[in-house]
C-alpha cells in the first residue's frame, strides 16, 4: 500500500521487551490507534495487518504489538505499558489514541481504559474499538465479561459477527444499552468469532471492517474538535 511506512520497535516491559510495529502515514498524524491480537496469534494476525495498513493509508498512525500470555491482568499491564510508551514518544507526538483489540485483546484494552480513567482525568485515550469482544465463553452465557464496559465513558465501537459463539447478539445489545459510554455496534452478518463468513473472502470481510472502523474514528475525532 502506498503512503505509509512500517517501523519495528521493541517496547521495554519489565525485564523483557514487547515486539511492536508502527504503521506510519505519509503525513504527520495527530491521532493514533494501538492494536493487539487475541488469545492466540500475534501482531501479524491478518486482520490486524490489514486494519493497520488501511488506517495508515488514511492518515491514522497505528501501533500494533504482540503480547503472549493468556492471563488478562498480564495482557492489560502490557497494553498499559504500550499506551505510556506512545504517550511519551518523541517521534510521534499525538493528541490522543484509540485503543483497539481483537477478542482477548479488546478485553485488555477495555480494562486499561477503566484503570486509566480511575487513575486520572487524562484525555489522551479517545475511545475503544472491540473486534469480536468475547462477552462470554462458548455456551456459558450466564457469566458475562461486561464489568469494564459498564465503567467506560469514552466512545466504544463493537465489530462482531452475528453468529459469534462468544458474543450472543442479544446479550451484547443488552450490555450496550446499559453502558454509560456513547457506543455503536456493527454486526458482520453470519460471521463467527473469527469474523469468517461462509461464501465471503477474508479480504471482503476485512474491507467492511476496516471501512467501519475508520469512519467511526473519523466521526469521533471530528466531534472532539468541533
Amino acid at each position: 500500500m502506498s503512503g505509509q511506512a512500517e517501523v519495528k520497535v521493541k517496547i521495554p516491559f519489565g525485564n523483557k521487551y514487547l515486539d511492536a510495529i508502527f504503521s506510519v502515514p505519509e503525513k504527520k498524524s495527530t491521532y493514533g490507534v494501538i492494536l493487539t491480537h487475541g488469545a492466540g496469534g500475534d501482531m501479524n494476525f491478518p486482520h490486524l495487518v490489514s486494519l493497520a495498513a488501511y488506517l495508515a493509508s488514511h492518515g491514522v498512525l497505528c501501533l500494533r504489538f504482540t503480547c503472549k500470555g493468556l492471563n488478562i491482568a498480564y495482557r492489560t499491564k502490557a497494553f498499559k505499558t504500550v499506551v505510556e510508551y506512545l504517550k511519551l514518544s518523541d517521534d510521534y507526538k499525538l493528541l490522543g489514541v484509540f485503543l483497539a483489540g481483537r477478542s482477548m485483546g479488546s478485553r485488555a484494552a477495555a480494562s486499561v481504559i477503566r484503570q486509566l480513567s480511575q487513575d486520572d482525568d487524562d484525555d489522551f485515550i479517545q475511545g475503544l474499538v472491540c473486534l469480536s469482544y468475547p462477552l462470554h465463553r462458548p455456551k456459558l452465557q450466564s457469566k458475562l465479561r461486561d464489568e469494564d464496559l459498564l465503567f467506560i465513558r469514552c466512545p466504544v465501537l463493537f465489530v462482531s459477527g452475528s453468529a459469534d459463539e462468544m458474543c450472543e447478539k442479544q446479550l451484547l445489545e443488552d450490555v450496550a444499552s446499559k453502558m454509560k459510554a456513547p457506543k455503536k455496534i456493527h454486526w458482520i452478518d453470519k460471521a463467527n468469532h473469527g469474523l469468517a463468513v461462509k461464501g465471503r473472502t477474508t479480504d471482503d470481510v476485512m474491507e467492511e471492517i476496516n471501512a467501519q472502523v475508520f469512519s467511526w474514528l473519523r466521526e469521533n475525532i471530528e466531534l472532539e474538535h468541533k
